[in-house]
């Protein structure tokens, strides 16, 4: 019989894969995934894309319930809906106070050397992606809050938090300090938004709709860039004025009482404070009791006028 010879690559062991090419395997498979502690690179999702999915789900969820027992339910569902989205926003911003902390101790530890400032630089990165994706959930939750409201009639509020919109604040900052002071300017900024601030107060079972929005249209017509802050509340003049500038396309920014911080008792006036500080141009007081006299008497007291339509006068 003749002798069969196995060649010596015959016996060359098995080898494992090397990094790379396990690397290369999960792209194949997965695409980019950014590690934890990296900046993610791939872009947002296009806003019409968006604005159509939102679209469809609303008019599917609308259209499935319409008719049935569920139809009842269906707002609850919906404003469930757009708390996802806000719910993604509060989430995000706690991310974001993290990293502005972690840049602060980053900024104290700068010793010049390269490992350092590579650090800093991609905190600063990642706090730029974080501004990104809170103004995307932002503007996902907003847009479901306007289908919300066409669906239901009803405007969408929060049950806690506010509402509102941080997309003034881009990623042109490249800078830890920079970053950081625009990010406070732009959080001052879209708390009490720059134009004409009216300060509104009025009782919580005062639901006179007919003086509220000929007050409302009368300051409008004076202050044309008009900003309106209310209690908050979820009745009464807070509310009906809430609706009204919601028709007029008016920005509105809440103060409700700090109940956190504060007592029952104080609170609301701790909150009058808090809004007079802001330094309105006016102040429209509806009936209302002791928090409505307290307010337009510290107001009076800073030189600020003070309108009580119920008591007739002019603006």
């Amino acid at each position: 019989m003749d002798q069969i010879t196995i060649p010596d690559a015959a016996y060359e062991p098995h080898h494992t894969s090397s990094p790379t090419e396990r690397v290369i395997h999960e792209l194949q498979l997965y695409g980019h995934r950014p590690f934890a502690d990296e900046p993610d690179p791939r872009p947002l999702p296009d806003e019409h894309t968006l604005r159509a999915a939102l679209a469809d789900v609303f008019d599917t969820l609308a259209g499935s319930f319409a008719d049935t027992r569920l139809e009842p339910d269906l707002e609850d569902v919906l404003w469930g809906a757009v708390n996802l989205f806000h719910r993604g926003v509060d989430r995000v911003q706690r991310e974001l106070d993290r990293n502005e902390v972690a840049q602060r101790i980053s900024q104290k530890e700068q010793d010049g050397s390269e490992v350092k400032s590579v650090e800093l630089e991609r905190l600063t990165a990642e706090g730029i992606t974080m501004v990104e994706r809170r103004n995307a959930f932002e503007f996902l939750r907003d847009e479901a809050a306007d289908l919300f409201e066409a669906h239901t009639g009803s405007s969408w509020r929060p049950r806690s938090g506010s509402k509102v919109n941080h997309a003034n604040l881009t990623a042109a900052v490249i800078d830890s300090r920079e970053f950081i002071a625009a990010r406070r300017r732009a959080e001052r900024e879209v708390l009490v938004p720059t134009g004409s601030r009216i300060a509104l107060s009025g009782g919580l079972d005062f639901n006179d709709h007919t003086l509220i929005w000929d007050a409302l249209d009368r300051l409008r017509a004076k202050h044309a860039d008009m900003i309106l802050m209310h209690g908050g509340a979820r009745t009464g003049a807070d509310l009906i004025a809430d609706k009204w500038a919601a028709t007029r396309n008016v920005t509105v920014v809440p103060f409700p009482p700090d109940f956190v911080n504060h007592s029952r008792k104080s609170a609301p006036f701790k909150r009058n404070d808090t809004m007079l500080e802001t330094m309105p141009v006016g102040v429209v007081v509806f009936p209302g009791g002791g928090i409505q006299d307290n307010l337009a008497d510290k107001a009076r007291k800073l030189g600020i006028p003070v309108w009580r339509p119920a008591e007739g006068g002019g603006v």
